[in-house]
């Protein structure tokens, strides 16, 4: 065998290796934060048994023979949860063989799911990990329709048990870009959404193996996967920008009154924020759209985030593809700490922004209490940072998930000590910086 086969054996066994059994730990003496959206604890302590958290506080003690971490001038915070992400989708997104993100060619949409094709070895999945993400909801994208398929959520340990639920959500795109995709309109996208909620409605009350209607116009695949959306066992995720969209998405309540909304994008949510908090629907944005790019983001503004928390809706950050890696979110909610300090604007303490990546997501994903807080009972997701969490000069120092310590290397962090002190003693004569 040669030796680049007998590495890439080697390479693929480490990625695939059993996970981890969860330790015993804990960490002391830290500035902590819980992510439930209140101010950090000063001289806090975290207890992790058996991969969950068991105790996490000031003057808390530490369990005879638990090993524990001095974190004297360090911090703690739950891992990150990253909402709307296309993390193992693809490996160069330029190159369509590496890429899962859309099926544009596709004879199905709704009934897509991402779960087969996510893959637990993918770089970017290890480099989101050394920032501090340690679980992500991954969304497929959409092709040749308004429906782009069935989410699942995922853990960033380095195993190959990688779906922690898989069918999580259903995600469909309207406003400009669901127009586009349903024949030119709104009109169109709005018609073959509600047409499609009607056909699931149906195919969910017969028999298996029975005939439908002749005048469908969805598969049987794509039919039975929406069932669940209508009967309110699965969330539908709607990307919608413009505030009069955001209007016609929770009007939709009044035909499926059992479809559990999430919005997702919601640029003008701020212009109708108390009806969005009066429908109980949670919101999935991006608080740096703050340009108005398109029509349907005329109103844009980075106090978008903070007028809707202000109203009372659950509003999470979120929406990392491409190059919005979900390693930035921090840089999202510091943002937001920020425009507190700015006449006119509208921001988030830092308590708030905190859990904005951390405990909302993951209520929003349905694992409210069990994942981005440090609670009793929750998973044992915990990060060591060198400083404040939300500045851009900290970064995480160690990452467990589950009570496992992750390992922080990556392509990214290797080719950094690659080239940080090379060795130009055998460079080529010809070389010139």
């Amino acid at each position: 065998m040669s030796r680049r086969l007998i590495v890439a054996a080697v390479l693929a066994a480490a990625s695939f290796a059993p996970a981890a059994l969860a330790q015993d730990f804990a960490i002391t003496n830290v500035t902590l934060a819980t992510g439930d959206g209140g101010a950090p604890i000063e001289h806090g302590t975290l207890v992790v048994r058996a991969g969950k958290v068991v105790a996490a506080g000031a003057a808390v003690p530490v369990p005879a023979g638990i090993p524990a971490v001095d974190g004297t001038g360090k911090w703690v915070t739950p891992g990150l949860f990253s909402a709307v992400t296309d993390l193992g989708l693809w490996d160069v997104e330029a190159i369509d063989d590496s890429n899962d993100l859309a099926a544009d060619k596709s004879p199905f949409n709704a009934a897509l799911d991402v779960v087969p094709a996510l893959n637990p070895a993918s770089a970017h999945i290890a480099v989101s990990r050394e920032g501090g993400v340690t679980r992500a909801s991954v969304t497929p994208f959409n092709g040749g329709s308004i429906f782009a398929g069935q989410g699942a959520l995922i853990d960033l340990g380095a195993d190959a048990a990688l779906v922690m639920r898989p069918r999580a959500f259903q995600f469909v795109e309207l406003g400009e870009s669901g127009a586009r995709l349903a024949g030119g309109s709104r009109v169109a996208a709005h018609t073959a959404l509600r047409n499609a909620l009607r056909e699931a409605r149906e195919a969910a009350t017969l028999a298996p193996g029975a005939q439908r209607q002749g005048d469908v116009l969805l598969t049987r695949a794509d039919a039975l996967a929406l069932a669940p959306v209508v009967a309110g066992t699965q969330p539908l995720y709607v990307g919608v920008e413009r505030a009069a969209d955001i209007r016609s998405v929770l009007a939709l309540k009044g035909e499926f009154p059992k479809l559990g909304l999430v919005l997702v994008g919601a640029t003008e949510g701020w212009l109708v924020a108390s009806e969005i908090a009066a429908a109980g629907v949670p919101v999935i944005t991006m608080p740096m759209r703050d340009l108005p790019a398109t029509f349907e983001t005329l109103a844009a503004t980075m106090s978008n985030v903070g007028r809707l928390k202000k109203a009372g809706v659950k509003v999470a950050i979120g929406m990392f593809a491409g190059s919005d890696q979900p390693r930035y979110a921090p840089q999202q909610a510091g943002n937001l700490v920020a425009l507190t300090r700015i006449p006119g604007a509208a921001g988030l303490t830092w308590g708030e922004a905190l859990a904005a990546i951390t405990s909302v997501p993951a209520e929003i994903s349905g694992m409210g209490g069990k994942a981005g807080v440090l609670a009793p009972g929750a998973v044992g997701d915990a990060v060591l940072w060198d400083g404040d969490p939300l500045e851009l000069s900290s970064a995480p120092v160690s990452v467990w998930i589950d009570g496992v310590k992750q390992p922080l290397d990556n392509h990214q962090s290797r080719l950094r000590e690659r080239y940080k002190d090379l060795d130009e003693t055998y460079r080529p004569k010809a070389y010139v910086w």
